[in-house]
């Protein structure tokens, strides 16, 4: 592909580009001139002029302009402020919805679940029951699912199972963490390990000693702390004897 020519009419035209560089920022805005270049299309060029605003160092002005056909002068087609390779940028716009972390959700705030979240499947509904239910079969299967704790209208998916337990073991309920390397032994054999029920169970429990870091929490059967139950005390904690001379009582003989 060719290189685009430079118009000489429009390179030449330094000062209409500076005039519309001082028109968007101000006077002590624009800094010396850097350079022209041709853009694509007949007769349109590009001044650069450095910026001199507070904040916008690696910065510049770039007002491009153009020159119709046989016309004698150019004219200004846009100014604006462009950043340089080494220029300060802010961080690219990434969504609410993508933006949002773990432990973002505060007390009062609301997060909406989307209808599709793969991490959910359907629950027990009432449009589990066959068309021509009797109303009493629906009256006592919904009993029964309430007292089995079923009711709930999305539960847990597969792929919402799956994904939290990778999480889990990434992160500190995981093995992988300098608090499980010194454990004396994994959870799986503490007596303060409660397993969790269902799928996940036989992967993670709960810890319940309230010395550990981990209390209350998650943790997978290879995850460990300094608080296993099989570190016993060699010695355990002596009766004092009784006093030689005992001043804390009173004998009621005295005031008889």
């Amino acid at each position: 592909m060719a290189k685009p020519k430079l118009d000489a009419v429009a390179a030449e035209a330094v000062d209409l580009a500076r005039a519309a560089a001082v028109e968007a920022g101000g006077e002590d805005a624009v800094g010396d001139h850097l350079g022209v270049i041709a853009e694509e299309g007949e007769r349109v060029v590009t001044h650069s002029f450095a910026c001199q605003l507070p904040g916008y160092s690696d910065w510049h002005w770039a007002v491009t302009l153009v020159r119709a056909s046989r016309a004698k002068l150019p004219t200004v087609n846009e100014a604006v402020l462009l950043p340089l390779p080494d220029a300060l940028l802010a961080p690219a716009w990434v969504p609410w919805e993508d933006r949002i972390g773990p432990g973002d959700i505060a007390p009062g705030m609301l997060m909406p679940t989307p209808d599709n979240d793969p991490r959910l499947e359907p629950g027990f509904a009432a449009t589990d029951l066959p068309v021509d239910a009797d109303t009493q079969d629906w009256v006592q299967l919904r009993s029964t699912v309430a007292e089995l704790g079923l009711g709930r209208q999305r539960v847990l998916s597969h792929y919402g199972r799956d994904e939290a337990a990778e999480r889990w073991l990434d992160g500190q309920p995981g093995p992988n963490n300098e608090l499980s390397r010194e454990a004396p032994a994994p959870c799986s054999t503490c007596g303060y390990f409660v397993p969790l029920r269902g799928a996940l169970g036989t992967m993670f429990g709960a810890c319940t000693n309230q010395y550990s870091p981990s209390d209350g929490h998650v943790v997978s059967l290879n995850h460990g702390c300094g608080g296993h139950s099989d570190v016993v005390a060699e010695d355990r904690a002596k009766d004092l004897p009784a006093p030689s001379f005992d001043t804390i009582s009173v004998d009621e003989s005295l005031f008889d």
